[in-house]
């Protein structure tokens, strides 16, 4: 079963040793030094220019335009799927063996365990803390061009919880219907949306946006999935990140 989970990074970063990983140096085409180890998202078919946009999602097309084989899934260099819900510690991060194991059961997709929202929707959460137009034009685009994954939409929309990150690992013959679907998807939006006003932070809009779009996708398709913990190699900062949305939401209200 061969397996290919490549890390997103644009830095020099310890990396896993299980040889399934292959770290992959983000929007390398906006920059001249080369990361040892790692592969470059500028080479082949690839969107690298759009890193700042599209984020993560850059080494994701990239692997899914140039690379052949069974698997193939995306995690960040930060976060990882563990083995099991535990404190982070590189041994505990999932390995070849238990990856395959999870698939022989008859699961099609690896996701991370959902992120819940207590108070707020996934809509009124987004509408709070970024530019509400996104998620606006995503849903003209989607009700336009794919009036099949409207009512999902509207139901992820409203729903309290998501599978975030857009990590994943999936059969490749399914992350190559996903694939086709996020990037057609994304690119009407980026037609729509004019983002020349925004924030270096608020233009990572397309990142963004795909986070909640995995799961319109997943409803729809009726992808069997299991859900993993994730883990952040240097932990959660949860005091700053709830100062920081606090922050965003008087800004947005």
């Amino acid at each position: 079963m061969d397996i290919k989970v490549l890390i997103a990074s644009h830095r020099e970063y310890k990396m896993p040793s299980d040889p399934m990983y292959v770290p992959v140096f983000v929007g390398a085409a906006l920059h001249d030094a080369d990361i040892k180890g790692f592969e470059r998202d500028d080479s082949g078919d690839n969107i690298s220019l759009k890193n700042p946009y599209y984020c993560e999602l850059t080494a994701l097309y990239w692997g899914w335009k140039n690379l052949d084989c069974d698997y193939m899934g995306l995690v960040h260099y930060r976060r990882h799927f563990m083995k099991e819900p535990c404190r982070f510690s590189w041994e505990k991060i999932l390995d070849r063996e238990d990856a395959e194991n999870i698939f022989r059961s008859g699961i099609d997709v690896i996701l991370p365990g959902k992120r819940h929202y207590i108070i707020e929707t996934l809509y009124s959460h987004y509408k709070h803390s970024h530019h509400p137009e996104d998620l606006q034009t995503a849903e003209y685009v989607i009700s336009r061009d794919f009036p099949e994954y409207r009512e999902d939409f509207l139901n992820v929309m409203k729903s309290r919880s998501a599978h975030m990150f857009n990590m994943c690992i999936m059969k490749k013959e399914i992350l190559d219907q996903y694939c086709r679907w996020l990037f057609e998807v994304l690119e009407k939006i980026e037609e729509q949306l004019d983002i020349s006003s925004y924030s270096d932070f608020d233009k990572r809009v397309f990142g963004r946006i795909s986070e909640l779009l995995m799961d319109v996708w997943i409803r729809k398709n009726k992808i069997k999935y299991a859900e993993l913990s994730v883990r952040n190699t240097e932990g959660e900062h949860l005091a700053s990140k709830a100062a920081n949305v606090v922050k965003r939401k008087l800004l947005y209200r």
